[in-house]
């Protein structure tokens, strides 16, 4: 079932699509894309970069190229409702409407720390608006952030930022910027930190396709390790990262924000674990 927690544009998904395609297939197009949707080359740039919207024919298409059948369907139909309205009541109703159709759990996760969480363009609204020394014109923020995000999910961000008190209204139209400690926790928050977590790998990959390798830093190293050496790994990775945020602490004037991603998990485990767990039966 889609989330529409890690979910802000329907156009998220078909620009997923794509990047993901270009990855498996380095000659995958948009002159291909365009052809499964029946648009134009020209068209489809447009759509994946948020300049405009699927026509009414391409949305059958849209929901066949992604696989998306049943309730997953009518929620795309929905989203995509949602983005093209301007109206603030009717964009609430379709979010309701997309909101019903989700199970249960799922509706737990609409606050707006959980929105913090889930939606990564958020927090780098707020990195933003910091850099900028507190001004928060909509249209700037659009065109300097990168994915492309649209002008509602912008103002949606700097909603939610505000209600949070993440940033506070000003003189002369700027704000100030706080950080504050969140108080929602146990599975809610896990699923919240879990679905931001899987945007920026996906951003990871948008940035091996569209990002020059000059202005990012995409490597990996292949580990065989023994349970003392993982241990040393994690201990090793969270003191780089304590590193990280020290050195980044100590810029004056930043003019960019950057992701980093820390991750390190299993691809292959060849321990004897029938023996391991007899050996604890009987211990």
């Amino acid at each position: 079932m889609l989330n529409i927690d890690e979910i802000g544009d329907y156009r998220d998904l078909l620009k997923n699509f794509f990047v993901q395609k270009k990855l498996e297939f380095p000659l995958f197009s948009y002159k291909m894309m365009g052809q499964k949707l029946g648009l134009e080359t020209s068209q489809v740039f447009r759509v994946l970069n948020k300049e405009s919207h699927l026509p009414a024919q391409s949305i059958p298409l849209s929901k066949k190229l992604l696989g998306l059948k049943g309730r997953d369907g009518e929620l795309f139909e929905i989203l995509v409702a949602a983005s093209r309205t301007k109206s603030k009541a009717k964009k609430d109703k379709l979010y309701k409407m997309a909101l019903a159709l989700q199970d249960v759990s799922l509706r737990k996760l609409n606050s707006n720390e959980i929105l913090f969480l889930s939606r990564w363009w958020i927090p780098v609204v707020r990195s933003i608006i910091e850099i900028n020394g507190g001004k928060a014109d909509v249209h700037t923020l659009v065109k300097q952030i990168t994915p492309a995000v649209s002008e509602d999910q912008v103002k949606e961000a700097i909603r939610v930022l505000k209600e949070l008190k993440m940033i506070t209204p000003l003189a002369s139209e700027r704000y100030a910027v706080s950080t504050v400690n969140f108080t929602s926790a146990g599975a809610t928050k896990v699923t919240a930190i879990r679905s931001y977590q899987n945007q920026l790998l996906t951003l990871a990959q948008n940035a091996l396709v569209n990002i020059p390798p000059s202005e990012r830093n995409i490597s990996s190293v292949l580990a065989c390790v023994d349970d003392e050496c993982l241990e040393d790994l994690v201990e090793m990775t969270c003191e780089f990262r304590r590193q990280v945020q020290k050195r980044v602490a100590e810029v004056a004037e930043p003019k960019k924000v950057m992701q980093f991603i820390f991750s390190l998990y299993p691809v292959a485990d060849i321990s004897d674990k029938e023996t391991t767990k007899e050996k604890a039966r009987i211990a």
